[in-house]
């Protein structure tokens, strides 16, 4: 009853439709019965005056909707004497909306989903001395905290925060990021990021991050912007508002005319009136985006499902994107004055302020020696060449002739930026799949850092999937150097291969492939101008409050490529179930006309058999959730 109460109070008006209907079926039972028909007439005319205020609106803006039907079937009704058949067609204008909340409520549960999880407290450790153990402990608000404070997380709790370990070691649940159910363990000093769920031990992590900057919350964020986005293909019905609308006047007006009987136009159009099937794509949409976040995929809006429905070029950047980002070290070679540890320690002290997906694979394996990093005044990055870093203090294994010194400038990247100060840069040989990361410090070539990326396990069957479902062109456009990049396009079996591209470069490439839409999958800062600008952005792992994901039309939270073959077939599977929705509204509204045009469907029997299409219609865009045979990963 509780329940029914919150519904009725939140529908005013089926609640008021719903009461003139009880009044009037009272009064049928009593000798004032002649005012039954009256009071629900009366009704369902100011409903379909009330309609009609915002259909001449619609139309004044230029946007032809089903409502016209609906306001033509409601009066007809009633100057043809079939109030109670105009009133369910009023009871099904105001239900709409109701139906509609149920409807999309139930197809972007993951979205919901994801929104509800976002961490909003947290507990602050403070030192106090005057309490037990010498420090307090108070709960607050995630926007209260700063960088640096010190927090306490709970079992089971969530991070609130991107945060760094305090504690030796600790296990974590990364699976709403990364989609790894097991649980994985961090060592003191590594970053963890806000959202994951802390293990059977609470632990200290000091904030790395204001909240609005961590990561699960730009998550948060991405889903709010896709929850609120409503693009015209989501209203994909509207375009056939004006030919049903025609259709149904015109076999109406026939049956009226052939008969000779005005009750035959009423009792067409009470069938014609499928305001509930402008539901069906919305929700078929809704849907799509909830499976797709299911899958750790967010999709900003019904348009990138239509789009990625007609992808037919594919573009890939290299590192991180068909390779997984995490190079292995293969060997250092060094420059004369220079010795392996120097090369890595000067190239660990800049890339610490990089972006780029390498960067930490130079940091790794500097720690990996047990070399400290290096203290920088100051650094700048360089869009796909590069960091330049400028020291604060040196070491004394770096630089090992003492040619480094505090002031002292190191220059990490490609080898045609580094050589821009360091004219003795000589280059070094790769076997196919190797990539060099070279290093100067001021004007001398220091060395440079072999690594060799790995590809991703499941990058060959998810292109063989993209060309199964109708991706004809595939492409690499990386900043890496040929070398490096063919021989990953020559195990794909990719052909076309654009290596050491600038921002601008892929940009201008993927303004000229054909066919279209192209899909772009890229990942970190520099691919975010190459992803505003394809047909669809596809950006690979959503880390914080990075250009690439904040300019892709989808973002995977999961680290795998799987998730670009699973966006196509959702996008596919998408506007194919809101297709055959509408088209079931239609071919059943029509039938229905036609028996109703030969006076076999009375309005009462009508205006209520529209409703059981109108339902079917939207029960068959919910399958967009999770269409039979779809697949989860």
């Amino acid at each position: 009853m509780t329940a029914l109460k919150r519904a009725l109070r939140a529908y005013p008006m089926v609640a008021t439709t719903l009461l003139v209907a009880a009044v009037g079926l009272v009064l049928l039972a009593t000798p004032a019965r002649a005012a039954a028909p009256i009071l629900v007439g009366v009704y369902a005319l100011l409903i379909a005056a009330w309609q009609a205020v915002g259909m001449i609106r619609s139309l004044i803006g230029g946007k032809a909707g089903l409502d016209i039907l609906a306001v033509t079937a409601i009066v007809a009704a009633v100057l043809v004497g079939e109030p109670w058949a105009a009133l369910v067609v009023v009871l099904m204008l105001t239900g709409g909306e109701a139906l509609e909340d149920y409807a999309e409520n139930r197809s972007k549960r993951e979205l919901t989903a994801l929104l509800q999880r976002a961490p909003r407290q947290a507990t602050r450790v403070h030192p106090d001395p005057d309490a037990t153990g010498g420090e307090r402990l108070d709960t607050v608000d995630i926007s209260d905290i700063a960088i640096g404070d010190v927090l306490l997380v709970r079992p089971g709790e969530l991070v609130p925060v991107d945060a760094v370990l305090l504690d030796p070691s600790a296990q974590f649940d990364e699976s709403s990021l990364t989609g790894e159910s097991l649980p994985v363990e961090r060592r003191s000093g590594e970053k963890i990021a806000s959202g994951v769920v802390n293990g059977a031990a609470a632990v200290r992590m000091r904030a790395s991050a204001l909240a609005a900057d961590s990561q699960y919350q730009q998550i948060v964020a991405l889903v709010s912007e896709a929850q609120q986005s409503r693009s015209r293909t989501v209203r994909l019905a509207d375009r056939y508002a004006v030919p049903f609308t025609v259709l149904s006047l015109a076999i109406a007006g026939i049956a009226w005319a052939v008969s000779g009987e005005a009750v035959r136009f009423a009792e067409v159009l009470v069938v014609a009136t499928p305001c509930p099937l402008l539901i069906a794509a919305p929700v078929a949409f809704l849907g799509g985006m909830s499976r797709a976040a299911k899958s750790g995929l967010i999709v900003k809006g019904g348009g990138t499902l239509e789009q990625l429905a007609r992808v037919r070029s594919a573009a890939f950047d290299k590192t991180g994107t068909l390779t997984t980002g995490r190079p292995q070290l293969q060997r250092v070679v060094a420059a004369p004055g220079f010795t392996e540890d120097d090369v890595l320690q000067l190239a660990a002290a800049a890339e610490v302020y990089s972006s780029h997906v390498l960067a930490g694979a130079v940091v790794d394996a500097a720690k990996a020696r047990g070399l400290a990093v290096l203290a920088v005044e100051e650094a700048s990055e360089s869009a796909t060449n590069g960091v330049a870093a400028e020291l604060a203090a040196v070491g004394a294994a770096a630089g090992g002739a003492g040619a480094a010194r505090p002031g002292a400038v190191v220059r990490v990247g490609k080898p045609a930026w580094v050589a821009e100060t360091a004219a003795d840069l000589a280059r070094v040989d790769l076997a196919p799949g190797e990539l060099a990361i070279y290093t100067a410090l001021d004007d001398r070539f220091a060395g440079a850092i072999v690594m060799r990326d790995r590809l991703r396990d499941e990058a060959p069957e998810t292109l063989a999937e993209l060309r199964s479902l109708g991706v004809e062109r595939m492409l690499i456009v990386t900043g890496d150097v040929a070398a490096t990049a063919r021989p990953i396009g020559e195990r794909l079996g990719i052909d076309e291969v654009h290596a050491e591209c600038h921002p601008a470069d892929k940009v201008e490439i993927v303004a000229h492939v054909q066919p279209r839409p192209l899909l772009m999958v890229g990942d970190g800062l520099n691919d975010a101008p190459v992803l505003a600008a394809a047909d669809v952005g596809f950006a690979m792992g959503a880390r914080g409050a990075t250009a690439a994901s904040e300019s892709a039309d989808v973002v995977n939270r999961f680290d795998r490529i799987s998730g670009v073959a699973d966006a196509v077939r959702i996008g596919r599977d998408t506007v194919r179930i809101a297709m055959q929705s509408i088209w079931l509204g239609i071919v059943m509204s029509v039938a229905l006309m036609l028996v109703a045009a030969f006076g076999f469907l009375p309005a009462l029997l009508g205006a209520w058999l529209q409703e059981v299409v109108d339902l079917a219609a939207i029960l068959g865009a919910l399958r967009a959730i999770a269409p039979r045979g779809s697949r989860s990963r």
